[in-house]
């Protein structure tokens, strides 16, 4: 098998390709009479010199997902984050704080706004691993608090995790928000300008 899937790669190559070519020239050339009697060396000298003159294979560019297809994959996984965050248990304060970041990725994930490969990342970090690693750490360290006193309160420590994500969140936003500003002005002197 792995045999006749060579043979039928090299079939299909560049260099058998040029070779075949370059045999059929000298098969022209037998016809004309040019090679005479050494015409089977003539066509499978010029096949291995077409075979030799021909560029190598280039393997085929690897394929990786584009902007709109990442996110695709994370809306997905924006969906299974909010199923998670809707079971956990969580005071009324941490929840408007979650709520209001939840309501911020939303928006950013929205078809149209994010682009740039740095606040995708951002993005897919705080959707894939920020947000629920703080939640469950919250969760398992709760539990735990009932039994050690004098420890630091849980909850601060979610809420200080949570501001940090709705601050990188905001950053994006603001960093969306100027270049579109910068966008209308640019389009407003294009536009302004061409009546000059």
């Amino acid at each position: 098998m792995a045999t006749s899937n060579r043979l039928l790669r090299y079939a299909e190559s560049r260099k058998n390709l040029t070779g075949c070519a370059a045999g059929l020239a000298g098969l022209g050339l037998t016809l004309t009479g040019a090679a005479g009697s050494l015409w089977p060396l003539v066509v499978v000298g010029l096949y291995g010199a077409g075979a030799l003159i021909a560029p190598p294979e280039r393997p085929d560019t690897p394929h990786f997902p584009s902007a709109d297809e990442q996110l695709d994959a994370l809306r997905a996984d924006f969906t299974s984050l909010r199923a998670y965050l809707a079971e956990v248990e969580l005071p009324s304060a941490l929840r408007e704080r979650l709520t209001a970041l939840d309501t911020l990725i939303e928006a950013l994930l929205e078809p149209g706004w994010v682009s740039d490969p740095e606040h995708l990342h951002v993005l897919a970090r705080a959707v894939r691993l920020d947000v629920p690693e703080a939640v469950d750490t919250f969760v398992r360290t709760r539990w735990w608090s009932r039994f050690a006193s004098g420890a630091d309160a849980p909850e601060s420590h979610l809420e200080r995790q949570l501001t940090a994500l709705h601050e990188e969140a905001t950053a994006i936003a603001t960093a969306l928000q100027e270049a579109e500003e910068i966008r209308q002005h640019i389009h407003t002197e294009y536009v302004e300008g061409r009546g000059n």
